[in-house]
């Protein structure tokens, strides 16, 4: 494992250094692990990935850095737009008349990207994937091993082809797949957003602009958009609406972690926000309000979760019954992976308590027991 860590601090420092591609790989590699996709799979010495899951990530970085006001290079030399900048900005500028980097996310999550930009998104993804595939996937470890796709391998295993609806389980299903040395995974998923890992990405990627502006831009200044995230504010206004219609149905709510009945309750983020930005209708649960305010940013433990589960699903059922495309949809991408949609109850229910222990195990978020 020293030596695979001594390697990754290699590829930072001394692979090519020509765009930002190096650092988007590595960055987006290191979020979907510790995403815990579902879609993750290993065998044998390595693990499998989705590029769709990628090419997504990069969307989502490079969105905020070409929107902004001021221009942040991304490579070097005279010609200052990267490959897939054209394609992109029609779709930046058509999104930023309803809400901008936000709205773009949502629709790719769920109901996929709107029908005025489609012809563009699909090219976009056609370019995002080749330049993936061909430049920083080939490149990476070549200071290390003198060769061609020494740590990630495409695999061309799937046909990438115009669909009505383009959005998150699209990409995952028509991009292929890539994968990265066993060894390679256990270090991304051990480095969270330790100096060494994430940040130091982050750095070296603000590092790279403000040499490549001529020093005409700061570091914050740079870091601030290249953090911008999708998802800014909690929301909960569906899942309020869901549960009132509940209440005045059956006039009894029940406390997702007591098991209680209540008539006055908050909307809690089973995973919090704060760790997860995660708004998905299956992570907001109903819960006593005192009980909510002692949870608070903790992960509830799996003995907890394990002993909810029959309301968990539940409430999960309830969900699916009246928002069914969604509740599908956001299940698909972060629970149940490559399963299938039937009998998908305890699939979801495993994968939610997978995630909730990898939290607290391995990213040592504070585990939370009544």
């Amino acid at each position: 494992m020293n030596e695979t860590f001594i390697n990754i601090s290699k590829i930072i420092e001394r692979d090519s250094k020509s765009t930002t591609y190096k650092y988007a790989l590595l960055r987006g590699t290191i979020d979907i692990i510790q995403d815990n996709s579902p879609f993750i799979e290993i065998k044998k010495n390595v693990v499998e990935i989705p590029l769709g899951l990628l090419i997504e990530k990069w969307m989502i970085y490079y969105y905020p850095i070409l929107d902004s006001d001021v221009l942040i290079p991304q490579i070097n030399g005279d010609n200052l737009k990267i490959a897939f900048q054209i394609k992109f900005l029609p779709i930046i500028n058509y999104y930023n008349k309803f809400g901008g980097l936000s709205a773009f996310y949502n629709d790719i999550r769920i109901k996929g990207i709107s029908k005025e930009v489609n012809e563009e998104f699909y090219e976009l993804v056609k370019e995002l994937k080749t330049n993936i595939v061909k430049n920083p996937m080939q490149y990476i470890g070549n200071s290390i091993n003198k060769s061609y796709y020494s740590i990630y391998n495409y695999q061309n295993n799937s046909s990438l082809r115009k669909s009505e609806v383009q959005n998150s389980n699209w990409l995952i299903n028509s991009c292929g797949t890539f994968t990265i040395p066993i060894e390679y995974f256990e270090a991304f998923k051990m480095l969270g957003s330790f100096i060494s890992g994430t940040d130091n990405i982050l750095f070296k990627w603000a590092e790279f602009s403000v040499k490549a502006s001529g020093k005409k831009l700061n570091s914050e200044k740079i870091i601030s958009e290249i953090l911008k995230n999708p998802i800014t504010e909690r929301e909960v206004s569906n899942s309020k609406k869901l549960y009132k219609s509940i209440l005045k149905e059956t006039g009894e709510i029940i406390c997702v972690w007591t098991g209680k009945k209540i008539n006055n309750y908050d909307i809690d983020h089973v995973i919090p926000f704060s760790i997860w930005k995660n708004n998905d209708l299956w992570n907001l649960m109903p819960a006593q309000s005192t009980v909510n305010n002692k949870k608070r940013d903790k992960i509830p433990s799996v003995e907890l979760i394990t002993n909810q589960k029959e309301i968990i699903i539940h409430y999960w059922e309830i969900i699916h019954k009246v928002q069914e495309q969604r509740f599908l949809e956001e299940i698909q991408v972060t629970l149940l992976g490559n399963n299938p949609i039937k009998n998908w109850q305890n699939i979801a229910f495993n994968q939610h308590l997978n995630t909730s222990k990898y939290l607290i195990e391995t990213r040592g978020y504070e585990q939370w027991k009544i």
